[in-house]
């Protein structure tokens, strides 16, 4: 039973419930591949690139290639949130507090399974026939905390176009279909730092504008998403991850799951249990990248 639940009591408290201010579920679920597994542990089988062979005459054997395979390997992780209500506290109560208490821990279920996410964007991924061998992240596809717009002279900045540019270059130059969605996880502290940006034209700052206005989502070929649960590199700059589609995979083993039930050894209090079995993985490292941006410097340009 929550030891803060007296504050629902009726004793001259409102009768409604109120969520407080918190990222209400997943924002990345869409943005990644998802797929459902039925074990703990499950492989995915890839196939890599292969270059053709030029005949130079007639009648010639016929090549006979080696097309390259690898597989990733995932593993699920057990989430879980359980509480009680007293039935004596339900006597007390103006509401039924096991609705909220279930949607509560379904927000909570979505952020950490965001956390999974970005967790495994930059993690180490495992490979191999027994998903044995640790593929370490591509440090090449970071963008560095010191890539500034023209004019800047700040040797740390927090996120500016400069930096877009270079994190969509980088996605270009490995090659990665442009028709692929591309996604961006960004938080208000970075989103901020782009609107600052004033080296930039008209177009680009206007679009800035109506991006942190919310009017819009994509910018230089990248829809951002907004989660303040992004992570910090070793030196405390933000890691503002960058990634194709179907660079990141989210395996689902068993999916958001509450049950509301009696504890009859709790003095048949209402037991609330809320649980989910996910995990997730890298699958490809020139999909999947992060920009370095300072989390007190502002993109602003010389006097």
């Amino acid at each position: 039973m929550s030891v803060q639940i007296t504050t629902a009591f009726v004793q001259g408290y409102r009768a409604n419930v109120e969520h407080l201010a918190q990222q209400k579920g997943s924002r990345l679920r869409g943005s990644v591949r998802v797929e459902s597994i039925n074990s703990k542990r499950d492989f995915f089988e890839q196939i890599g690139s292969v270059e053709v062979r030029w005949r130079t005459s007639r009648h010639s054997d016929t090549p006979i290639m080696d097309t390259p395979h690898s597989r990733r390997s995932v593993t699920t992780r057990t989430a879980e949130y359980g509480d009680l209500i007293d039935r004596a506290d339900r006597i007390r109560l103006l509401i039924d507090p096991a609705g909220p208490y279930t949607e509560a821990a379904a927000f909570a279920m979505g952020r950490a399974m965001d956390e999974a996410i970005l967790d495994a964007a930059t993690g180490t991924a495992y490979t191999g026939e027994d998903g044995s061998t640790s593929t370490s992240y591509d440090s090449n596809m970071t963008v560095d905390v010191q890539v500034v717009d023209p004019g800047v002279s700040a040797a740390d900045t927090g996120l500016n176009i400069a930096k877009l540019i270079a994190a969509k270059k980088n996605l270009d130059q490995a090659d990665v279909d442009p028709d692929l969605p591309r996604f961006i996880a960004v938080n208000g502290r970075q989103l901020s730092s782009l609107l600052k940006t004033t080296q930039v034209t008209s177009a680009d700052y206007n679009s800035v504008r109506a991006l942190v206005g919310g009017q819009i989502d994509t910018f230089l070929g990248f829809k951002f998403l907004m989660t303040n649960r992004i992570r910090t590199d070793a030196n405390g700059d933000d890691k503002v991850v960058y990634w194709a589609k179907p660079g990141i995979l989210l395996a689902i083993g068993q999916d958001i799951t509450a049950k509301i039930s009696e504890r009859n050894d709790k003095s048949h209090s209402t037991q609330v249990y809320v649980a989910m079995d996910v995990g997730a993985t890298r699958m490809q490292e020139n999909m999947v990248g992060y920009i370095e941006c300072d989390v007190g410097a502002s993109p602003t340009t010389d006097a």
